[in-house]
C-alpha cells in the first residue's frame, strides 16, 4: 500500500504521538496504518478488542461484517457494546462507538452473513483480514477466499479457558508464503464434537486477551514492523497462564494451494463442515414469563435435557429427557401445547429444540433462557 499521499492533521499528529515517538515505529508506520484498509469478520467477544484497538490506532479504513444484534448475554464479554445498545445491529452499534473514540477513520458495515456468494466481493476490497468468528464453516470460509485473493488473514479462536492466534496466508519480505488454516486444519472435527462458546461457555476477560494480541498482530503485518506469528500458532491458558507457541509449516497436499489444488473456487462450506454456520433462532422465554406463565395457571409442559445426576441434584419437576435420548423420546413431547425446554444454562436444550424442530418438525417450543441456574437465582433457591 502505497503512502506517498498520506498526511495527517495536527489533531492526528497528537494523537498518534505515542506512535510516532517510537524508533522501530515511527511516522512511516502511521503513514502505512492510514493507508491501510482492514477487514474484521465478526464484532463479538474478539472482534470487540480488535475493533477498538485497531481504531484507536489509526487504522484508515476497517470493515466490519456482522449480521447478529446485541444481546444482553453479549455484555459479559463483548465490551464494544452497552445496555442502551440491546436489540441494535452489531455493526451499527460498533460503527457509533469506533467514531466516538476515533473521528477520523472511515467505517464501512457489512450487515449480512458472509457467505461463498458474498465473501470474494467483499474482501477483495481490503489489505488484511482479521477472522473473529466463532465456528468452522465461516473460518474455512474465510481461509479460503484470503488464499485465493491473496490476502493475509490474521486468525484467532477462543474457547472457555483457551485461546488461540496466528498469521495465514502472509508472504514475509523475502516474498516467502506462510502456511494457511488448511495446513493446520485439513478438515473440520466431526460435527458435535468441538462446542461452541455458547453451548460450553468462555471467560469474559479472555476475548480481550486474545484479541488484543490479534489487533497486534495485524498492525504488524500492516506496517512490517516485527516478526508476526506466521509459521507458529500461539495457545494461551487462562487458567495456568502457560504459554505454548508450535511452529507450522505449508502442505503440499493443501487442497486450496499446495501441489495440486482441488477447490479453485468457493464451496458449500456447511456441507464440508457437515454444521451450519449460523443456527436457527429458536423461541426463547425468560424466567419472569415463566413465572407469569405458572402463575395465570398456563397449560404448558416443561421438559429437563439435562443428566439424570444433575436432575436428582435440584429440579423443577419437570420431565427428564437427556440431550442424547431427545430424538427417540420425542413422542413424550406435546406439540399441541406449548413446551419450556431447559439445561443447566441453556446451551444443550438449545440444541435439544434445533434437534426437535429440523427432524421432527415442532413448533410449539421455548428455550428458558439462562436454563435452570437462572430460574433458581430468579427465585432465590440455591443448586
Amino acid at each position: 500500500m502505497s503512502t506517498e499521499n498520506i498526511t495527517f492533521s495536527p489533531a492526528e499528529y497528537a494523537r498518534y504521538n505515542r506512535h510516532i515517538i517510537i524508533p522501530e515505529f515511527g511516522l512511516e508506520a502511521q503513514k502505512k496504518l492510514k493507508a491501510a484498509k482492514v477487514l474484521v469478520i465478526g464484532s463479538g467477544g474478539l472482534g470487540s478488542p480488535v475493533l477498538l484497538y485497531l481504531a484507536a490506532a489509526g487504522v484508515g479504513t476497517i470493515g466490519i461484517v456482522d449480521f447478529d444484534v446485541v444481546d444482553d448475554s453479549n455484555l459479559q464479554r463483548q465490551v464494544l457494546f452497552g445496555v442502551e445498545e440491546i436489540g441494535k445491529p452489531k455493526v451499527e452499534a460498533a460503527k457509533q462507538r469506533l467514531q466516538s473514540l476515533n473521528p477520523h477513520l472511515n467505517i464501512i458495515t457489512y450487515n449480512t452473513q458472509l457467505t461463498s456468494a458474498n465473501a470474494l466481493e467483499i474482501i477483495k476490497e481490503y489489505d488484511v483480514v482479521a477472522d473473529g468468528t466463532d465456528n468452522f464453516p465461516t473460518r474455512y470460509l474465510v481461509n479460503d477466499a484470503c488464499v485465493l485473493l491473496n490476502k493475509p488473514n490474521v486468525y484467532a479462536s477462543i474457547f472457555q479457558f483457551e485461546g488461540q492466534v496466528s498469521v495465514f496466508n502472509y508472504t514475509n519480505a523475502a516474498g516467502e508464503l506462510g502456511p494457511n488454516y488448511r495446513d493446520l486444519y485439513p478438515t473440520p472435527p466431526p460435527p458435535g464434537l468441538v462446542p461452541s462458546c455458547a453451548e460450553g461457555g468462555v471467560l469474559g476477560v479472555l476475548p480481550g486477551i486474545i484479541g488484543s494480541l490479534q489487533a497486534n498482530e495485524v498492525i504488524k503485518v500492516v506496517t512490517g514492523i516485527g516478526e508476526t506469528l506466521s509459521g507458529r500458532f500461539f495457545v494461551f491458558d487462562a487458567l495456568t497462564f502457560e504459554v505454548r507457541t508450535f511452529n507450522i509449516k505449508r502442505n503440499e497436499n493443501n487442497p486450496v494451494n499446495g501441489k495440486n489444488p482441488t477447490v479453485t473456487a468457493l464451496i458449500d462450506y456447511e456441507q464440508f463442515c457437515g454444521m451450519k454456520a449460523v443456527e436457527k433462532t429458536i423461541k426463547e422465554i425468560s424466567v419472569e414469563e415463566f413465572e407469569s406463565w405458572r402463575e395465570a395457571g398456563e397449560n404448558f409442559q416443561v421438559i429437563d435435557v439435562r443428566e439424570p445426576n444433575e436432575y436428582e441434584e435440584v429440579n423443577i419437576g419437570a420431565l427428564l429427557i437427556p440431550l442424547g435420548t431427545v430424538a427417540e423420546n420425542a413422542e413424550k413431547i406435546d406439540k399441541h401445547r406449548k413446551v419450556v425446554v431447559h439445561c443447566k444454562l441453556g446451551g444443550r436444550s438449545a440444541k435439544a429444540i434445533r434437534e426437535l424442530e429440523e427432524k421432527h418438525g415442532f413448533t410449539n417450543l421455548y428455550n428458558l433462557k439462562g436454563g435452570i441456574t437462572a430460574y433458581l437465582q430468579k427465585t432465590q433457591q440455591t443448586v
